[in-house]
């Protein structure tokens, strides 16, 4: 199956082929190119656009006096709820700190103490203080910066911009051994055509327009996840949505992209009140706001469902040198007429991460050959079933750097695709509102077998939606709707309450679903559904 276009018009080559400019595009890249290999490295809007440069809160790496690898694996597991991967959670935690070594070394620049040290904060769910900053609240920013300052010095990594990744290539064993893409420019590479490489990294982040309201910024349709089922490549964890507890609420109509309040802010002090000024976190859990952000993201819908509130409140107001801390979030917040050190400001949930993707191996391998996935496109295990905060960007950082390695160890000769006549697919882009409205409604924070079944109607109305006219407005609410119908059937398969996957049906944490449901799609369309043993 793949997404109805024209046939290929122009030709590029290169050893890799590199789908995404976040960090975890960024540093397979620029990882890969320490091997001697030729790089091409494709991006669907600005190679600056992605979530990376969004990311407030930091990177999470055991750095600080008395911490520990082990220390950090620990509360990366409790995080994940009994779903994580424990040798790769050991890969994440003790490969974690050299990668951030390697980041600074790249140019990176983080927050010092007056001491001259790095300074390190808490999140929610950390134990320790290990959190990574930069610019207070500007991290994903200098991380993004120095990566690309690095990326652009280097002659041999080829970068295509607004070019959104179609479908994977093949050649005759069944290898994927390029992609197609259509790049809104001018000169030869203009429209559709076909990058040719001896391996594809897919990391083009994550799939937050799935849903009305996310943090994540437009161009994170899922692409990555979207092709890698079309190519036949497992997925796994689908189903475990992160819903950041504190984003700026905009009003009932807000659509799209909001304004996110990093989980810093509730670590250096912060309260979650209700309308009348209780803090609920108090009792709810012993970290009480400093919970993990599930556990926060879940009491908040609580709490307004109880009162009918449409947000509740963070309050700021006691933490001494908050705007020097978090200069973005006060600009943001000033922007929308709230003053953090006098007004309380309104937040909601809101999409915000995939802990699953396609299922790949500790050296990022789908189960596709010739095709590897990083960074939030994949599902490597070290989130589980919710990730720990700030382990993202660190997973981009680590798992970047094995495969490259890997790539470089077992890197086949050349080989031409095969294009085979598959069926194709194409929905109007009219259909997205309806997609995401409906998926948040019914696949939101809060879910039980009714609202998913409802949902399942929904989305089968929106497959109804087709089209003949190839667009990128097209290609992308495509990829949407296989996302969330991947989404919908293993929240409805998983009967429990694991993590970020809240059953309101089922409220229990039930030991025979400690398992990862993988899906995968036919040629013919139809989807096929497994369970797996986690390897802890």
């Amino acid at each position: 199956m793949k997404l109805l276009a024209p046939k290929p018009g122009w030709t590029a080559r290169a050893d890799v082929i590199v789908v995404g400019s976040g960090v975890a595009g960024l540093t397979t890249a620029l990882q890969i190119r320490t091997f001697g290999l030729s790089v091409l490295l494709v991006t669907k809007a600005r190679v600056d656009a992605g979530s990376t440069k969004w990311a407030q809160g930091g990177i999470a790496a055991a750095l600080g006096p008395g911490d520990s690898p082990d220390q950090h694996e620990k509360d990366t597991l409790v995080a994940g709820a009994g779903l994580c991967d424990f040798d790769a959670v050991k890969v994440l935690v003790s490969e974690g700190p050299e990668a951030v070594r390697k980041l600074i070394a790249r140019g990176a620049v983080f927050d010092k103490e007056a001491t001259g040290e790095i300074a390190l904060t808490r999140e929610g769910g950390h134990l320790r203080n290990r959190i990574l900053h930069a610019g207070g609240d500007a991290t994903g920013a200098e991380v993004s910066r120095a990566l690309l300052a690095a990326v652009r010095n280097d002659p041999d990594i080829e970068v295509v911009e607004h070019a959104l990744v179609l479908d994977a290539l093949k050649n005759e064993s069944g290898a994927v051994c390029g992609v197609t893409l259509h790049v809104i420019g001018a000169g030869t590479r203009d429209g559709v055509g076909q990058a040719i490489g001896r391996a594809v990294v897919l990391a083009t982040g994550g799939l937050g327009q799935v849903f009305a309201q996310t943090t994540n910024p437009p161009v994170s349709t899922g692409d990555g996840v979207a092709l890698a089922l079309r190519a036949g490549a497992q997925v796994a964890d689908v189903e475990f949505i992160q819903f950041h507890p504190t984003v700026l609420w905009l009003g009932d109509g807000s659509k799209g992209q909001q304004p996110l309040i990093s989980e810093a802010v509730r670590g250096e002090g912060a309260y979650l009140l209700d309308d009348a000024g209780e803090r609920f976190m108090v009792g709810l859990h012993p970290l009480a706001e400093l919970a993990p952000r599930d556990v926060v993201a879940i009491a908040i819908m609580r709490r307004m469902n109880e009162t009918g509130a449409h947000h509740v409140w963070l309050d700021v107001r006691h933490i001494e040198g908050f705007t020097d801390r978090f200069p973005t979030i006060y600009a943001s917040c000033l922007a929308h007429g709230i003053d953090p050190l006098r007004d309380l400001i309104p937040v909601a949930p809101a999409s915000h991460y995939a802990s699953g993707g396609a299922r790949v191996d500790l050296n990022g391998h789908t189960s596709v050959k010739g095709l590897y996935a990083c960074g939030e496109t994949a599902c490597s295990g070290v989130h589980g079933a919710n990730r720990l905060a700030s382990n993202s960007l660190l997973e981009g950082l680590v798992f970047s750097a094995r495969i490259a390695a890997d790539i470089a160890k077992n890197l086949p000769e050349f080989t031409e695709p095969i294009h085979e006549v598959d069926s194709s697919f194409l929905i109007e882009p009219q259909a997205r509102k309806h997609l995401q409205s409906s998926m948040s409604r019914g696949a939101g924070v809060l879910r039980s077998a009714h609202s998913l079944e409802e949902t399942e109607k929904e989305l089968a109305i929106v497959a109804t939606s087709t089209s003949t006219n190839p667009c990128v407005e097209a290609w992308e609410t495509s990829n949407l709707l296989q996302l969330a119908q991947a989404i919908v059937r293993s929240a409805l398969e998983r009967e429990e309450t694991r993590g970020s996957h809240w059953r309101e049906d089922f409220p229990e944490t039930s030991p025979q679903w400690s398992k990862r449901i993988l899906q995968h799609l036919e040629k013919d369309g139809t989807w096929n559904s497994t369970l797996q043993e986690v390897a802890n």
